[in-house]
């Protein structure tokens, strides 16, 4: 089969990331697969919410957004209610971050990471879960350092990807034609030991 942007089946778009990308974030990362590009940036608060107050955790939490232009034609910001798609992304990203980490080492403190699309092309919540990971991961080297918290409390890196189904044949990393035309979706989150940690298919 012969892609769109000549890729081989089994091939990912070009990956790049930039980390420290903002001033003033704990952490922060860009991160580029092939035309998407994602901003994440982290937020260390003191206190949990209620749920885990009082057991001496903490909490890692993600909020996710598109720019208007990211897209080909302009999409209206979500002003009041988030959007059930978006709902389900940040969910998504906050449990992918939290499966590799030892929310016991953080001592009650919430890890909020936001991630906002710049420009969509496809994979944009594989995007944001690898991006998440890489400033979330500066954010905690950082209060390790400080003395903030005793040890680095993320067992290993998770990232993902996507895969699919397109004209009966399987590629890997759908750009968003690629996506808009594959008959079977999948979002693949893993951790660097190979682990599976969730995927979601259409």
């Amino acid at each position: 089969m012969i892609r769109s942007d000549g890729r081989h089946p089994d091939e990912l778009r070009p990956v790049s990331i930039e980390t420290g990308y903002l001033l003033y974030a704990e952490g922060s990362a860009r991160i580029k697969t092939g035309n998407t590009a994602v901003i994440c940036a982290v937020t260390v608060e003191d206190g949990v919410p209620q749920f885990v107050r009082g057991t001496g955790s903490g909490w890692i939490t993600a909020e996710y957004g598109m720019l208007p232009r990211s897209t080909l034609t302009r999409t209206g910001r979500e002003r009041t209610r988030t959007g059930g798609r978006t709902s389900e992304i940040q969910r998504l990203i906050g449990r992918s971050l939290r499966s590799v980490c030892q929310l016991d080492l953080l001592g009650e403190r919430t890890f909020t990471v936001d991630c906002d699309v710049i420009q969509a092309d496809g994979g944009t919540r594989t995007a944001a879960i690898t991006g998440a990971y890489v400033a979330l991961a500066q954010a905690i080297h950082k209060l390790v350092e400080k003395g903030s918290l005793p040890s680095f409390p993320l067992r290993c890196a998770v990232a993902a990807t996507s895969a699919g189904v397109i004209e009966g044949a399987p590629v890997l990393d759908l750009n968003y034609e690629e996506d808009a035309a594959a008959e079977v979706d999948f979002n693949v989150v893993m951790t660097e030991e190979g682990e599976l940690v969730e995927v979601q298919g259409t």
